[in-house]
């Protein structure tokens, strides 16, 4: 009996996927729920478990080609047992129902895969196998920064750029040619024009096409700016009050909940209060409508090798923050291991983006459409400031509202930053569900 494997639905607002990689070739055998290829979507990589054991019949797809919902992948053969050092061209071309052309493409695609895995050991993502192929580079030669050493594309981009501007310099030894001569014997050469040094070095670059999550992130923010009048409005926030709590609840609350009590559980409530007093930066436009939701869906960007992506804290209003600090651990896990799905990365009313935990200072976040509205946090810093006629030095964060002029007013944008300002400087109100 034969089963057949085909692209899972894909949500709605997903119209096809990109066939990254296949994990197995004719004549493997498979178990129920292994994996056995990704697909890489505007926003996750998704994985297709076998859906039940057998051996793999045939392989109707190469790698890079796009797909959509329910169009057949491969067949499994769940009474048949693998065939011993059966080559991928020789069960393909002995497999029916594939054209001699799809043949060759599926053979191409299924030894370029196997030579990828002899040399990286399986542990390349999808994006570093294409640089890696594309610049001729032996998987074996970079170190990885992942889990189990799996190499990243950062990795093998790192590799390249090391590997050009490495080489050492073409210093005189001396004694040789080029070294002056000892004494004072030696005419002087007459002054010569002596051309301006070109440029040292092989000068490559390297053109690599973009992921689709890298491409669907560049027309979100194109869009975003095209189509909504944004502006940015600035605050700064004395975070001592914060910094007391969390150094007094750290050692309990993280032996209580297995998570440390980190700013972001903070910002989203003082968030939560400010949305509710201020519904407009909580809203979206449709058309000629302003949405108005009545929930409070917060956003949290997390970067990871392949960009950026927003998981959604669903309901923040209700979560404690136990709840806040251990779903945004286990976002940002899933998201840098590729396991997050996409109904998590869907929706959200209101974003929260954090530039300071790789230094920023202040930045203009571009908010995430169609929301109307992002808050930005930067680093913080000790700095002198005045407190009761006394200057003092304060751990202080300048923070950042990009909002849409269309349907948030000066007034409403500045009032929202001073609210959540006045959370953070006096958070006790917020914490009495710590």
């Amino acid at each position: 009996m034969t089963i057949e494997v085909r692209v899972p639905q894909l949500p709605e607002s997903v119209a096809d996927a990109t066939l990254v990689s296949w994990h197995k070739k004719p004549g493997d055998s498979v178990v129920r729920d292994e994996n056995l290829v990704d697909l890489e979507t505007d926003k996750v990589v998704l994985e297709v478990p076998a859906p039940a054991a057998g051996v793999i019949k045939e392989i109707k797809l190469a790698d890079g080609t796009t797909v959509t919902s329910g169009q057949l992948l491969a067949v499994i053969d769940e009474t048949a047992g693998a065939v011993p050092g059966a080559s991928a061209p020789a069960i393909l071309a002995a497999s029916s129902g594939v054209t001699a052309a799809a043949k060759d493409t599926v053979a191409q695609g299924v030894a370029a895969k196997e030579t990828a895995k002899a040399e990286a050991g399986g542990k390349l993502s999808p994006a570093a196998k294409r640089v890696a192929e594309e610049n001729q580079v032996d998987p074996k030669t970079v170190a990885g920064s992942g889990r189990d050493g799996r190499v990243s594309k950062s990795d093998v981009v790192n590799y390249l750029s090391a590997k050009e501007t490495g080489a050492p310099g073409q210093a005189s030894a001396p004694g040789s040619a080029a070294a002056a001569p000892s004494g004072g014997a030696a005419k002087a050469a007459p002054a010569q024009f002596v051309p301006a040094p070109s440029a040292r070095g092989n000068r490559a670059e390297q053109r690599v096409p973009m992921t689709r999550l890298r491409a669907r992130i560049a027309e979100r923010m194109v869009q975003a700016q095209a189509t909504q009048a944004l502006l940015t409005s600035f605050n700064e926030v004395d975070l001592q009050a914060v910094n007391e709590l969390r150094a007094r609840y750290k050692d309990q609350f993280e032996k209580q909940y297995g998570v440390k009590l980190g700013f972001m559980s903070f910002f989203a409530k003082a968030c939560v209060e400010a949305l509710k007093k201020f519904p407009s930066v909580n809203a979206s436009v449709d058309g000629n409508d302003i949405v108005y939701h009545e929930y409070f869906d917060i956003g949290v960007a997390v970067s990871t090798d392949r960009g950026l992506i927003v998981p959604v804290l669903r309901d923040t209003d209700q979560l404690s923050f136990a709840d806040i600090e251990k779903s945004i651990a286990n976002f940002a896990s899933r998201a840098r291991a590729g396991s997050i799905t996409l109904e998590e990365l869907t929706g959200g009313t209101f974003t929260i983006t954090n530039g300071g935990v790789f230094g920023s200072l202040m930045s203009t976040p571009i908010v995430n459409s169609p929301q109307s509205a992002i808050l930005g946090m930067h680093k913080i810093q000790d700095r002198p400031v005045v407190v009761n006629g006394q200057v003092v030095i304060r751990p202080m964060m300048y923070i950042a509202l990009t909002y849409d002029h269309r349907i948030i007013d000066g007034r409403e944008a500045v009032q929202f930053l001073v609210t959540v300002k006045q959370c953070l400087e006096d958070p006790a109100r917020m914490v009495r569900h710590i």
